[in-house]
């Protein structure tokens, strides 16, 4: 059972612009009312149209709050109303503006905060929109408004704020906006990487399946004749035995390749089955040399605790790994194999003692056909074939080496895979619900 990549559990662009146009809304809001709230108390009773002013306000807080309830029941917000949505912003804010000054409002300056995060959340179209909303605005306020007597210091002043409290608006959300579409292109990255990866594995398996058909024969024929030649040499020359021998022990290695590759490539085709981290280890050591030796370490804890996976393909994966360390390691060292469990997650570390490799080596490792062993040793397929396994089932492979030093290879894959691949649907399914506002991007 395999764990497809969740492209939709990422927040789309849309989902992600909405959550922050909330936001700025509610910042708006909270602003007005405080602003309404500050000028009354310093210019005295009588000075504002407060009901006027409230109801404008609260129309609003009445419009994000449905907004909100819409975003947080998994409703999607189109980039039309988005632009709607705004363009009552605006209609309120010259509303406002209206009854409290008009142009000489030094608040006029909270027009460009609509205007910019527009650039930033929505096509060109809607957002020459706004701008021209915006200008048809402030140009009604200087044909009429209601005027607000105040001394020139106190406009001076208030001029001064609304610059600060609109560059703040600006910067803040601005930044804020883009690094979470940084985030969010990132992730959407990474998921087509993962996809391209496991088109190429099923191509590379395909291909695999095909060759191991149209080389069973041949494989055969030679395995025959080589059984054929030890029993007639038997007795007669042990030299040539021993070369029978190896032939027939490399014939059945051929054959093993191919059928891992086809099968065994990914952990599609496998059902799950529970075993222990013991016997997962001790099935991942089956075949592995005794030179350079692997010392394990792991708690008795870690050892009996059971897992839920596709056996064979994350034991492959695992031998694969466990022989490339082998291989990196000099006759007189050993090989580390540890495990540690962190909640529902299995972490196994396979550490060698070889050079290590550079940031440009590291950079690629795991690339197919790309190996930094010497020619005749690899193909460069085994860490892309086990990338890919661990990927299919919901975990993940990282590197960590230092030249001369060694590498460590950091395995992560679910306890229980089925358990982790409903959670991952059933967060795919309420994606576009969870991204709501006050979340995290």
């Amino acid at each position: 059972m395999a764990v497809s990549p969740r492209h939709d559990a990422i927040p789309d662009r849309t989902a992600v612009n909405a959550l922050w146009l909330i936001k700025l809304r509610w910042a708006q809001i909270v602003g007005q009312a405080g602003t309404i709230v500050v000028a009354h108390a310093a210019l005295g009773p009588g000075a504002l149209p407060i009901a006027p002013l409230v109801a404008l306000v609260a129309l609003g807080l009445v419009s994000n709050l449905f907004l909100e309830v819409h975003l947080r029941r998994g409703g999607r917000i189109s980039e039309r109303r988005q632009a709607l949505n705004m363009a009552l912003d605006i209609a309120l804010l010259t509303g406002l503006l209206y009854l409290t000054g008009g142009p000489l409002n030094p608040f006029g300056f909270l027009y460009l905060v609509q205007i910019a995060l527009a650039t930033v959340i929505l096509h060109a179209a809607w957002t020459w929109t706004l701008v021209c909303l915006s200008f048809a605005g402030f140009g009604i306020l200087l044909v009429d408004h209601e005027p607000l007597p105040i001394a020139d210091s106190t406009r001076m002043v208030g001029m001064w704020v609304a610059l600060g409290v609109s560059s703040a608006f600006i910067v803040h959300f601005l930044l804020r906006v883009t690094a979470a579409l940084a985030t969010r292109e990132h992730e959407l990255a990474e998921a087509h990487n993962l996809t391209a990866r496991q088109e190429r594995l099923a191509s590379l398996a395909t291909m695999a399946a095909g060759a191991a058909h149209e080389l069973a024969t041949p494989l055969g024929t030679v395995a025959l004749v080589a059984k054929e030649l030890e029993r007639h040499l038997a007795g007669k020359d042990p030299a040539l035995v021993e070369d029978a021998k190896l032939i027939r022990e490399q014939v059945g290695r051929c054959r093993a390749i191919l059928d891992q590759m086809a099968g065994g490539a990914g952990a599609a085709g496998e059902s799950l089955s529970r075993v222990t981290v013991a016997e997962l280890l001790d099935e991942a050591l089956t075949g592995a040399r005794s030179e350079p030796p692997v010392v394990r370490h792991m708690s008795a804890e870690v050892a009996a605790a059971e897992v839920r996976l596709p056996t064979r393909a994350v034991t492959q994966a695992l031998r694969s790994l466990i022989t490339n360390a082998q291989d990196a390691s000099p006759p007189d060292t050993t090989v580390t194999l540890s495990a540690i469990l962190r909640a529902d997650v299995l972490a196994i570390d396979v550490a060698d003692r070889g050079r290590g490799m550079s940031d440009e080596l590291l950079a690629r490792i795991g690339e197919p056909f790309f190996t930094t062993k010497q020619p005749g040793r690899g193909m460069g397929l085994g860490l892309f074939l086990a990338r890919a396994v661990f990927e299919s089932v919901g975990g993940a492979i990282a590197f960590d080496s230092q030249e001369n030093q060694g590498t460590r290879v950091t395995v992560t894959v679910p306890v229980d895979v089925e358990a982790r691949a409903r959670r991952g649907a059933a967060g795919t399914r309420g994606s576009r619900a969870t991204v709501a506002p006050g979340s995290a991007i």
